[in-house]
């Protein structure tokens, strides 16, 4: 009689434990032990609970493959959630861990093999191999691709989060801390709402004070300070919710009929536009992309977007400053070009409009396309091509956790047609849906690796650029994180060639994901373990440090309103002197579009308290010696940027903090 140690691990979060009855079978390359129900004295499964069994076997089973475990109801149907098992063989042999992270619903059975991560070509055993091909094909079955919309990136098959696999939904803190907060926030805003409309009118910009009350932070405080000031505007386009918009200016744009002339007074002493532009001190902000976009219409009455273009300036004191504005792609009379040198109100509105497209792009754009729905893409693909043995699979998993819900989410509840930016968006509606398929057009592959972004852009040498500089810190961590543990799967070139589940990887995410971007710039083909790298990285990356750079400061821009408008009420100037505080408090959002825009914005920037920070793995998919010493060089050297970071940032008045590894979610949760 064989007698083996089995321990099992129930799950941590609410509910994860189970009242019925769970099973447990051992399956060796030479037979099978007894099917053992798993019954000591008193609860077992509780939340949490690491329980101990001994299973026997009449005769013994060589290498074990698999751990079978079933569960059938007893009473009442339990949900159960097992994080892994581990079993010692006989004579105290070497124990082994099975990684199952896993729910069983209903009467089911899983079956779960050894941790070791390996790829199909390392497989020998017939049994292993048909049980890839068998777990691969129920994925499928589970996880299908469907176009929400054309024109964007193809995404899971749910018409809600109800409709996701329990694998890949929120935990139950989650989901309750995602619902309440929501709650909470309209809740307080509108009281604030219901306080400002008792109280005296709504025609003053400090007026806006008076739904600045508990929902704020340091850097929304700060920037109710300093809203108005230039060199807050050019410090927001660095490092502000969407630092990827900037770009040299190598020539001034036909469109765009700035002189010398106008904003000489901007320039330093005994320096011209021409020579600033040559010297490669002048940048552009474009947003082209805004131009022609169907605008929102909210409780009757129309709103209003502009295709601003706004040159920069690098003054060699005053740091980047704005020195011209034009609310049109199409110079002329109805489109001046604002300076500083215009009348306050002008110049301050003028700015505004390029805020409010700031909303625009980087809510939709930078945020929604460029994150969200381009880790969408890899997660179904990892999820229908990868088997839980792949060594990929163990890598991105964790970073693409809670990502379908939070999509779907994202898809009922704030981009629907009855969805919140419909309420209070000015591309609410028709417009977000536009704006993102014109962007999905633009999308390549090289805009997504950071290296090469920045050098496109030509923003390489500008000062005061955090988000580059931590950006280009954290991508050679990943980089470096991912290719040593590459390393230790794929000896060759060539072994990426023949890695049949890696191909059919890529074809998914290329063909099935991105579908119709010929000019992505992403081969259905990985042909060597750089291109593998590459992409890993970039999918890494863009789950975590882009998606923190454009999300988590989104209260800390938008809550003073007037800062960052998330519509606008009266279509743009275009007589400078007629711009009156009037104008403005009728152009910026209501007091009811104000709440909103705070409640949402705090809602999705605040930190979530069940965060899983950068390289930090709690679910331990990779059990053999040499990958968990690349995890811990990887949480070593995010550990020297973090404290590079906290350096930089000591005792500064305005802080860049979003990139400290801390503070970055591990996946796109929010």
């Amino acid at each position: 009689m064989e007698v083996y140690s089995v321990t099992v691990a129930t799950g941590t979060s609410a509910y994860s434990g189970t009242n019925n009855y769970i099973f447990v079978t051992l399956v060796g390359e030479e037979g099978e032990s007894e099917r053992t129900l798993l019954d000591n004295p008193g609860l077992d499964f509780c939340r949490g609970a690491v329980d101990q069994y001994k299973v026997t076997s009449n005769k013994p089973l060589g290498s074990l493959l698999l751990v079978r475990l079933e569960k059938e109801k007893y009473w009442v149907e339990d949900n159960w959630f097992c994080r892994y098992v581990t079993v010692e063989p006989p004579g105290g042999g070497k124990g082994l861990t099975f990684p199952c992270y896993r729910w069983l619903i209903g009467d089911s059975k899983v079956e779960i093999r050894e941790g070791t991560a390996k790829t199909v070509m390392k497989d020998s055993s017939p049994q292993l191999l048909t049980h890839r091909k068998m777990e691969l094909q129920d994925r499928q079955r589970t996880y299908r691709w469907v176009s929400w919309s054309p024109g964007i990136p193809r995404c899971i098959d749910a018409a809600t989060e109800a409709d996701l696999h329990q694998d890949v939904r929120f935990d139950n803190e989650k989901r309750s801390d995602f619902e309440n907060s929501l709650h909470y926030a309209l809740l307080e805003l509108s009281l604030k709402k219901l306080a400002v409309t008792f109280g005296k009118s709504w025609n003053d910009l400090d007026d806006f004070k008076r739904i600045f009350w508990k929902l704020r932070s340091p850097i929304a405080e700060y920037c109710m300070m300093h809203w108005k000031e230039d060199w807050f505007f050019g410090y927001q386009c660095l490092n502000g919710s969407n630092p990827r918009m900037i770009q040299r200016c190598k020539k001034l744009p036909e469109n765009f009929p700035v002189t010398a002339d106008m904003v000489q007074s901007s320039m330093a002493a005994r320096t011209t536009l021409d020579q600033e532009v040559k010297a490669g001190n002048i940048y552009l902000l474009d947003y082209a992309i805004m131009d022609g976009i169907p605008t929102n219409t909210i409780k009757g009455r129309p709103q209003y977007i502009a295709a601003p273009l706004c040159l920069l300036y690098q003054h060699p004191d005053n740091g980047l400053i704005p020195i011209a504005i034009q609310l049109d792609q199409t110079p002329g009379l109805h489109a001046p070009i604002f300076l500083p040198s215009d009348p306050h109100l002008a110049w301050l509105l003028a700015k505004m409009w390029v805020r409010h497209s700031e909303f625009q792009v980087f809510q939709l754009l930078s945020h929604l396309l460029r994150t969200h729905l381009v880790v969408e893409v890899m997660c179904v693909a990892t999820l229908r091509q990868l088997p839980a043995a792949h060594p990929i699979y163990k890598l991105l998993y964790p970073h693409l956790r809670y990502t379908l819900e939070i999509n779907c989410r994202g898809r009922t509840q704030l981009i629907s047609a009855n969805g919140i930016f419909k309420r209070v968006v000015s591309t609410g509606g028709d417009g977000l849906l536009a704006l993102a398929q014109r962007e999905y057009k633009l999308l390549t592959y090289r805009s997504l690796q950071p290296l090469c972004d920045f050098s496109d852009r030509g923003v390489s040498q500008l000062p005061n650029y955090f988000y580059r500089e931590h950006s280009l810190m954290l991508w050679e961590a990943i980089y470096s994180f991912v290719s040593d543990m590459m390393n230790l799967y794929y000896q060759s070139d060539q072994d990426v060639q023949e890695d049949p589940e890696l191909q059919a990887w890529i074809r998914d995410i290329t063909q099935e994901g991105f579908t119709e971007l010929p000019n992505f710039g992403l081969a259905n083909k990985l042909s060597s373990r750089e291109d593998v790298c590459m992409l890993l990285a970039v999918t890494i990356f863009t789950s975590t440090a882009q998606h923190a750079a454009t999300n988590n400061g989104q209260f800390d821009w938008c809550a003073w309103v007037p800062n960052t408008p998330c519509t606008m009420r009266l279509p743009p100037p275009s007589d400078k002197d007629a711009v009156t505080m009037e104008m403005i408090m009728a152009t910026l959002p209501d007091i009811s579009q104000s709440c909103v825009q705070m409640a949402i914005t705090w809602h999705l920037g605040r930190a979530q308290p069940d965060a899983i920070p950068l390289g930090q793995y709690p679910e331990e998919y990779f059990t053999e010696g040499q990958a968990q010493e690349v995890i811990d060089s990887f949480r070593d050297k995010l550990k020297e940027i973090e404290d590079y970071i906290l350096n930089q940032n000591a005792g500064l008045d305005l802080q860049y903090v979003f990139l400290l590894p801390s503070r970055i979610e591990n996946s796109i949760t929010i």
